[in-house]
């Protein structure tokens, strides 16, 4: 497509000259803002990929993906009702469960948490939370003064394996004088650490029969958990649940409508942020149109002298087509390359930032997650690379249609 003699020019017009050095210095430029901004791009998308795969992956792991509910607060003869779901298509496992908030307090230490009663045979269908356990065991989990408790409400509370914790609910017996907290202790059996700040910070799992013993509801459950072969097949599920006449009655709620806001503001900024990235790009272009611009306006006398020597205008186009584009192919490679890269060594990134800087970069606090996640997607990826090579092109087009333009009578007239 190109000739030796255009690459040969487009080459020695890319290399700088003490006379054209400004215009090299500018290409140089034009090439670390494309490389930077794709980079970046690909960094960004990834983080944010790998940050809701994360985040989806520990929220589900953890809850479950369908929940049903009695008409009542409380679900009775939940046992048949729970064997009759996990006989529906898609359906891995079904967990009887009672949730309730309590105080918990240790060592003169007291903070809110939520009390999770399940028994620990079930605990073990749930691979990242039976997996997670960090002390103890889950078969130690059991009976009636066991508890289970994350590794971050361990480090708050100053509190380790085979401490007591107290639990104190405020609904508590009705009596004469008036309501009193039920207040009792447990002996710590396990602690899990699932990675995720506001899992390991606030919930408590007890025995599923001490759970009912302590808040009051024999032969009763709070809701059933249902985990199912894939998350976004769960509407699937959803629909045969809510037509099966034996389970008239029943609420049911799926993890997309409990987490529908979340995850929708995480697709909006994600979408905002490659928008707003995308342009770092667009601005390294115009870079490119700048540079190639004042190129061709600095060797007018060139031009006029290859038209001269028979070079046509096509020829001249494509000898500064080839300059430009040279910039955004080697650019976004670049780009390509420093972003991957990264994205491959993003945590160990991090750490080295931290000890460097003495600050934590990526609190849990804040991001709910104790790692840096990254997760590239090649489709992106090919995307990014493809709109930055698009973009490049399209940069030089009118700088190269301009030089071709170049009347060599004119041009060697003012020179």
């Amino acid at each position: 497509m190109f000739s030796a003699f255009e690459r040969m020019m487009a080459l020695r017009y890319l290399r700088a000259r003490r006379k054209e050095g400004f215009v090299s210095v500018i290409a140089g430029f034009s090439l670390a803002g494309i490389a930077l901004g794709v980079a970046t791009l690909i960094i960004v998308m990834a983080v944010m990929n790998g940050f809701r795969q994360d985040l989806m992956g520990r929220i589900l792991g953890f809850n479950g993906h369908l929940s049903v509910y009695g008409a009542t607060d409380t679900l009775t003869d939940y046992d048949p009702l729970a064997d009759q779901i996990r006989a529906v298509d898609g359906v891995v496992s079904v967990i009887p469960t009672i949730e309730g908030q309590v105080m918990v307090t240790a060592g003169g230490e007291s903070r809110g948490a939520m009390v999770r009663g399940v028994t620990a045979d079930r605990l073990t269908e749930r691979p990242m939370l039976a997996g997670s356990v960090i002390a103890g065991s889950l078969s130690d989990v059991n009976g009636r003064d066991a508890i289970m408790i994350g590794a971050r409400m361990s480090e708050r509370l100053g509190v380790t394996l085979g401490d007591d914790l107290t639990l104190i609910s405020p609904k508590g017996k009705v009596t004469a004088f008036g309501s009193v907290p039920r207040i009792k202790s447990y002996r710590i059996a396990a602690i899990y650490e699932v990675g995720m700040f506001e899992f390991d910070v606030g919930f408590i799992f007890l025995p599923l029969e001490a759970a009912q013993i302590y808040f009051q509801m024999p032969d009763a459950v709070s809701y059933l958990d249902v985990t199912v072969t894939d998350p976004d097949s769960v509407r699937e599920v959803t629909e045969t649940l809510a037509i099966t006449p034996l389970n008239q009655g029943i609420r049911l709620r799926d993890w997309r409508h409990t987490n529908a806001t979340f995850f929708n503001a995480l697709q909006v900024e994600r979408n905002v942020m490659f928008l707003i990235l995308t342009l770092i790009i667009l601005v390294a272009a115009f870079n490119i149109i700048s540079g190639l611009i004042m190129l061709v306006k600095d060797k007018g006398r060139d031009i006029a002298i290859l038209r001269t020597m028979g070079a046509t205008k096509g020829s001249i186009m494509r000898v500064f087509f080839l300059a430009g584009a040279s910039v955004g192919i080697v650019g976004t490679t670049a780009g390509v390359l420093l972003g991957v890269l990264f994205c491959d060594n993003i945590e160990s990134i991090r750490q080295f930032l931290q000890a460097l800087t003495g600050t934590e970069l990526f609190s849990p606090e804040i991001y709910f997650l104790a790692t840096m996640p990254a997760e590239m997607d090649p489709t992106e990826v090919v995307s990014v690379a493809l709109m930055s090579l698009g973009l490049s092109l399209a940069a030089t087009l009118y700088p190269s249609w301009r030089a071709a333009r170049t009347d060599p009578v004119e041009a060697l007239r003012y020179e």
